[in-house]
């Protein structure tokens, strides 16, 4: 299909001349969604020769791997994902080979080597550990693209000094490569490639061009007739079409090639919804309060402007608001409301929210009470806590874009900006960054074109925590006019106390902390700021210590109380 990632491989593997296999290889090629979201999966592990169950690493590695990773987060990167699927692959070899008979030798024990590459978009993701290869056929040579993680002894001798469940921790080696269509990828293990000279690789992949399964097994027998005394296991790849720069839009394309949504009114049906009244209206979008007639559920619909509708990008990310809001289950993010019906235009549907703006509960609650804000700031602080952990960046915290309901719950709405590493692997690399969130609460850093993060989102909440305690903003109308690095370093920022006396100094430094200019010098975790704001951390209490005259006045009187003593015998035995 034209505009999507398709490939040509082939695979083989032998024991050669030893007893038993104890190599592995795998491929997974989704022909769903899960293409775009999470690419096609290709690895190779080799055991080692000096452990009896080595084989089963490798199978558990590949199939391992295989199966975990296509089960993680489509939010998640394809780098966050593997190497988590990697670890805990890892831990479990490990493991094994603590509870067994070869728990006091671990070149006997579960260990393999492991490659992996990943093809998502137009990019390809490496991940090795050990001593099997990935190689790109490069005109007539053979770009090798993993380290191998061996340590050579003498000229005949050597020893694996990383593998997959050798030790408790891994340290994966990682890269991304472009892709370009026709490019070629080789993958294999020591058993071949330590016995087939570069140019004959490349001329049986060229004979073999047609059926790259003939070409692999041509290569592996090449390694045998050399004298290769172990296992033998070839991948050849061939990249047969990329995706365009849009590809992102496919995750959405049965919705977004629908109709915009008609103008709606109180009163009107629109595929089971009726119209109750209208929530909001602006240039990008349209919210109405209706209900569902089939169940009597209170929803929201939002539908997109029309003046946006030759807008591609925009229309992405209207859909997109859905896909995210399907991916989290947090109290504190609005749930989208989803029956099984078609849809006759564009428009999205979540639930409904009883509940005024934090921007209408300020004007309510000019002066809130410390507690007060606490309870309001960490119910937000989990709800993007929520975000983060499927990597994704909310990048549009605003009051406007929180509910608080009666009971004082709070929820977030509102994910047209939001930010989804998964996702963005999708999207042209030299896009242009630029703010996305309402300029008064974005982080200095997005002004500079930086892509949003999650302490961006951490300096967003800190301006709404000043805020709601102030009434004012930490930098007044400062940030948006960030244009340099020096100015950036140049914001200064205005103490929270000489506008409620009744915040404490420990209060004042987590806010400032949390909105700092620089992003490195804030909280390095969301959950060390929501601590802070209820208790003075460590760093504070010891930056802050009181003086032992304070702490300890009687010791300190009896200290200087002894020191005159000394410094008066020592003037008399002067004198004497």
């Amino acid at each position: 299909m034209t505009g999507t990632l398709t490939i040509s491989v082939g695979q083989y593997s032998d024991k050669g001349r030893k007893a038993l296999n104890q190599d592995f290889h795998g491929l997974l090629m989704p022909d769903n969604h899960q293409r775009a979201t999470k690419g096609i999966a290709v690895a190779i592990a080799d055991g080692i020769s000096s452990s009896n169950v080595s084989q089963v690493a490798s199978e558990s590695a590949v199939a391992g791997f295989l199966s975990d990773y296509f089960s993680t987060p489509e939010t998640w990167s394809v780098k966050q994902s593997a190497q988590r699927v990697l670890r805990a692959t890892n831990a479990w070899l490990h493991a094994q080979t603590r509870q067994s008979q070869y728990r006091y030798d671990r070149d006997r024990g579960y260990v393999c080597t492991l490659s992996v590459m990943v093809l998502k978009s137009t990019t390809a993701h490496i991940f090795n550990v050990g001593d099997s290869r990935v190689y790109r056929v490069h005109g007539r040579t053979l770009e090798q693209l993993t380290t191998d993680h061996r340590l050579w002894l003498s000229r005949t001798e050597s020893c694996l000094t990383r593998a997959m469940g050798m030790e408790h921790r891994l340290d994966i080696d990682y890269r991304q490569t472009p892709l370009r269509v026709g490019d070629r990828f080789l993958l294999a293990t020591d058993g071949v490639y330590e016995h087939v000279p570069e140019p004959e690789v490349i001329r049986l992949l060229d004979e073999h061009a047609n059926d790259l399964n003939a070409a692999a097994e041509a290569i592996a027998g090449a390694a045998l007739a050399a004298g290769s005394d172990d296992n033998l296991t070839v991948q050849a790849l061939r990249i047969d079409s990329l995706p365009d720069a849009r590809e992102a839009g496919e995750l959405y394309q049965a919705l977004g090639q629908l109709p915009f949504a008609p103008d709606l009114a109180p009163g009107q049906t629109l595929d089971g919804y009726r119209i109750v009244r209208q929530l909001h209206a602006s240039g990008r979008s349209h919210v109405f309060q209706a209900v569902d007639e089939a169940s009597q559920t209170p929803v929201v619909i939002k539908t997109p402007s029309m003046d946006l509708r030759d807008d591609p990008q925009y229309l992405e990310q209207f859909v997109a608001e859905e896909w995210i809001a399907q991916r989290i289950s947090n109290p504190h993010v609005v749930r989208p409301f989803a029956p099984d019906r078609p849809r006759s235009c564009v428009y999205l549907v979540t639930e409904f929210v009883e509940g005024r703006t934090l921007k209408q509960w300020m004007h309510d609650h000019p002066a809130p009470d410390l507690e007060t804000v606490r309870r309001l700031i960490e119910q937000v602080g989990r709800g993007l806590r929520a975000f983060h952990r499927l990597e994704m960046v909310h990048q549009d915290l605003k009051p406007e874009n929180i509910l608080v309901d009666a009971e004082g719950t709070v929820t977030l709405i509102d994910f047209g900006a939001t930010r989804v590493a998964g996702l963005q692997e999708l999207a042209d690399s030299d896009e242009a960054h630029h703010p996305r969130g309402a300029a008064l609460y974005s982080a200095p850093e997005t002004f500079l074109g930086e892509p949003g993060s999650w302490f961006a989102d951490q300096f967003s909440l800190g301006v709404i925590a000043y805020q709601l305690l102030t009434g004012r903003l930490p930098y007044e109308a400062e940030v948006p006019r960030i244009r340099s690095r020096s100015h950036q370093r140049r914001l200064t920022y205005q103490s929270a106390r000489p506008y409620r006396e009744d915040v404490p100094v420990w209060v004042d430094d987590a806010l400032a902390r949390a909105v700092h200019p620089e992003p490195h010098r804030r909280y390095p975790a969301l959950s060390e700021f929501l601590h802070d704001l209820r208790q003075p951390g460590a760093d504070w209490q010891s930056r802050h210590r009181p003086p032992l005259m304070e702490r300890h006045p009687v010791t300190f009187w009896q200290s200087v109380s002894a020191l005159l003593f000394l410094a008066l015998l020592a003037t008399l035995a002067f004198d004497g």
